[in-house]
């Protein structure tokens, strides 16, 4: 079973960083770099997913742990949706938005799938030991 001692550590955290990188990397360039209540709509979203997910490993009880990955999946269907509004505006390419879009639906997949496995152990909060947590 491994151990995961830091937020950091959990796939779905580095996964959400990778997105987030690339949700940056996508607008900061052409079109897309210039609208910037879009670009500054899906980067904040995109950065709510990674903050959230580390934000509630951090609280150290599963209730709001499974609270804040609740937060961090709404926020992954949000950066999907303002990927289809740049598509449609012509920032971003289809091979692009798809890429995107299947990385994000993947993530918000492995983030429920870790909510129901939180849900259906039961932890009791802990002081400064690592969250245990198999897969």
């Amino acid at each position: 079973m491994p151990h995961y001692e830091k937020s950091e550590d959990l796939p779905i955290w580095q996964l959400s960083r990778e997105v987030a990188m690339k949700i940056y990397q996508l607008t900061k360039t052409g079109k897309f770099a210039r609208d910037l209540g879009l670009k500054s709509q899906i980067q904040r979203a995109a950065v709510s997913v990674v903050s959230n997910i580390a934000e509630g490993f951090e609280r150290r009880s599963d209730k709001e742990f499974i609270h804040f990955l609740n937060i961090a999946k709404a926020s992954a269907g949000e950066v999907r949706a303002q990927l289809y509004l740049a598509l449609d505006l012509e920032y971003i390419a289809q091979d692009q938005q798809t890429e995107l879009n299947e990385s994000l639906a993947n993530l918000a997949a492995q983030i429920a799938g870790f909510m129901r496995y939180l849900q259906s152990k039961n932890r009791t909060p802990k002081s400064d030991q690592p969250l245990a947590i198999s897969h």
